[in-house]
């Protein structure tokens, strides 16, 4: 997720104040206040020196190993810290060791369901693909509910990761399988005035993941955005989209909203900022085979000295959950895991073999 193109609310974005939101979840709660603690033990710092102001001061200072491996995922913590952090995303998402949490309820979408006046930007960052979607206030799309603070999170940018030729290019998985591709629909708490306020908070942003699988045939949901990539076919280059569409229509179906995971991690690119609030969303969306080629045909900067290369493997190596726990909407597939028995319960596991072989024996 590309922290560069989060550009700063207009002055006119209203700020709530107030204390903290309550979190309702105990599970979320816990993993929010390992990330708070970490904010406090000095990331904060961090925080300012990767965040100077201008979009430009990490321009070229990172890349993805298919760029150049000298400045690659491994090499983020040089240039943002927090990168080498925990809480850091993405990750594996493991059904056997996730936790059911009621207080993940459905989604209200505002906005979502129409094609707003727009106009939209589409634009090639060298990173990724993204699409500008807050263009003033009549384009504003929000969401509350499922189980996110009581706080509305704005829309900001939709942008996408996905893989070579033939390969997986999906940043988080389920049960390890990765997908073609992910999409990234980054909101903003409106609780701050702006995005360094909103990132030095572990619920400054809302993130939905919808990951993306290939199939023969073109999806016509994403035919306005996939005809505008030939405009933005190298590094900072940017259209307007031929017209605004609704955003409801790349998500998964309505009667599939309900199912999602959440976890709380970071930006997936530097600055890394521990500053998001997951939701992976168990249902996938298909997107066309000849239309992932698309992405794939986008070009990036090459190392120092050499032509653009193509943009593809754009997606961080996954990371650590460590302490944290992955949570489940009611809705969400949870795989039980299989009991571990104590020592009682391996004993009469042994004493029921053996009386099942004496009477098998006829004693």
């Amino acid at each position: 997720m590309p922290w560069d193109s989060l550009r700063p609310y207009p002055a006119a974005l209203p700020f709530v104040t107030g204390a903290p939101w309550p979190c309702h979840s105990p599970v979320l709660r816990a993993s929010l206040a390992t990330t708070t603690t970490m904010l406090a033990a000095g990331f904060t710092l961090t925080l300012l020196m990767v965040l100077p102001g201008t979009r430009a001061d990490l321009e070229g200072a990172w890349c993805y190993d298919s760029q150049d491996p000298t400045c690659g995922p491994t090499h983020w913590k040089e240039v943002a810290p927090a990168c080498g952090g925990p809480a850091q995303s993405p990750i594996n998402i493991d059904l056997h060791l996730v936790w059911r949490d009621p207080t993940l309820g459905p989604f209200i979408f505002k906005g979502y369901n129409a094609a707003p006046p727009g106009p939209w930007i589409l634009e090639n960052d060298g990173h990724t693909v993204l699409l500008r979607v807050d263009t003033g206030q009549q384009s504003r799309l929000e969401i509350h509910g499922g189980g996110l603070p009581p706080s509305v999170y704005r829309a900001r940018q939709v942008h996408f990761h996905w893989g070579a030729p033939a390969y997986a290019g999906s940043e988080h998985s389920l049960d390890g399988q990765r997908y073609a591709m992910e999409m990234h629909v980054l909101h903003v708490n409106s609780r701050f005035r702006s995005m360094r306020e909103a990132l030095g908070h572990p619920d400054g942003l809302a993130v939905l993941a919808v990951l993306l699988t290939e199939q023969d045939t073109d999806n016509p949901s994403f035919s306005v955005l996939v005809s505008g990539l030939k405009n933005v076919s190298a590094r900072g280059l940017s259209t307007e989209l031929a017209s605004t569409f609704s955003l409801a229509s790349l998500l998964p179906a309505s009667s599939s909203l309900g199912r999602y995971y959440r976890y709380s991690g970071s930006l997936t690119t530097p600055g890394c900022q521990p500053a998001v609030l997951w939701t992976v969303f168990q249902d996938t969306v298909p997107i066309g085979r000849a239309q992932v080629a698309q992405f794939q045909t986008l070009l990036a900067a090459g190392p120092p000295g050499s032509g653009p290369t193509p943009l593809a493997d754009n997606f961080r190596p996954q990371q650590p959950l460590g302490s944290r726990r992955v949570t489940a909407s009611p809705g969400a597939l949870v795989r039980a895991a299989a009991p571990r028995l104590g020592l009682d319960g391996a004993l009469a596991a042994l004493l029921t073999l053996w009386i099942g072989r004496q009477l098998g024996q006829g004693v």
